[in-house]
């Protein structure tokens, strides 16, 4: 009776695909640790989506109590303790290479992993995807021209609109811009890239959190927010106007406020989401609230993704070192978000 009820249980949560990311990479491994473990169980029903040697030899390799079990299909198996699904889609196993290098072949296999994950969510097959990460360098190398997971996924499900959006303790963090040099930003904030980033962001609260009217800070750019022009205009001339055309649309928007005060604002729960205009504006705050379990969400998909907040950590690759922590907060949410999406 116990192993019919745990059969039961199990096929009511959210199948979720986990894809492997950059084989070269700690992806095998957080992926290897967080199927493991117990926390999983009654959260979702995983299936890996990734080389299945790879997996093999990496739970081999990490002396798990951990079985890999070869699957054709995305159906989903009865739940059994101790065994991890996994869906390989490569037409050739990977030939033998190097851990911690980046290479065009485990390039080319993170893209093949993440393109069957989508087609998956977008018929309905799995209620969403949970991304490993990938290396940039490496998929380039594959030739797939992108510089990172958000784009890519924009252009396989034709999204209209998507931005990266991330959350790490009290924080959800929508981004205006992200793997930008600062010296290109001024000219690279435009009222447009700000209204998108707060019709983002409203979306995510709104839809995907639950939060009715949710409040949403602004980040200005410069110290003082400018201080009325003394350090800088973007704020009169780009952010303020972008948060009014937001407010007149009924969206509980500020205007433009100094980050340093911002972020605490939001960490004391005035604010229920922030707009940050480029990567370290919003990071920096992020990680030190909760480093090693924030994660990444990609709004305005028609699929569910989240991602862990971390890169492939080519340094640490086969050393057992890799923390899980991410990826399990990502999974969490996920399934979260598919319990509760339309």
């Amino acid at each position: 009776m116990k192993s019919t009820s745990a059969t039961t249980v199990s096929a009511r949560l959210p199948l979720l695909g986990i894809t492997m990311g950059d084989p070269a990479g700690i992806g095998p491994e957080v992926i290897a640790k967080a199927v493991a473990g117990r926390r999983l169980r009654n959260v979702c029903h995983p299936i890996v989506i990734g080389s299945f040697p790879v997996m093999e030899q990496t739970i081999k390799a990490l002396n798990l109590k951990l079985k890999a079990l070869r699957v054709d299909s995305h159906e989903r198996q009865p739940w059994r303790e101790g065994t991890v699904a996994v869906l390989d889609p490569l037409e050739q196993p990977l030939k033998r290479f190097t851990q911690g290098v980046a290479a065009a072949a485990t390039g080319a296999a993170s893209v093949a992993f993440i393109k069957k994950g989508v087609e998956l969510a977008q018929i309905g097959c799995i209620d969403g995807i949970v991304t490993a990460p990938i290396n940039k360098e490496a998929i380039n190398m594959a030739g797939c021209r992108y510089p990172g997971h958000t784009e890519l996924l924009a252009d396989l499900t034709r999204a209209k609109e998507s931005g990266m959006m991330i959350i790490g303790g009290p924080l959800r963090i929508m981004f205006v811009t992200t793997h930008v040099a600062i010296k290109d930003l001024p000219s690279l904030l435009t009222r447009a890239k700000i209204e998108k980033a707060i019709r983002l962001a409203q979306l995510a609260l709104t839809q995907l959190f639950g939060i009715k009217k949710p409040r949403i800070g602004i980040a200005a750019l410069n110290p003082h927010a400018g201080e009325h022009g003394l350090f800088g205009n973007e704020e009169s001339r780009v952010i303020l106007p972008a948060a009014r055309a937001a407010q007149a649309r009924g969206i509980l928007a500020s205007n433009p406020l100094p980050a340093d005060t911002l972020f605490g604002k939001a960490v004391h729960g005035e604010y229920d989401g922030v707009v940050a205009l480029y990567h370290d504006q919003g990071l920096i705050p992020l990680k030190l609230m909760a480093f090693g379990t924030c994660v990444n969400l990609t709004v305005g998909l028609p699929i569910i993704r989240t991602s862990v907040d971390h890169g492939t950590a080519f340094d640490i690759v086969g050393k057992g070192l890799a923390d899980p922590g991410s990826l399990l907060e990502a999974i969490t949410l996920a399934a979260t978000i598919a319990r509760v999406r339309p």
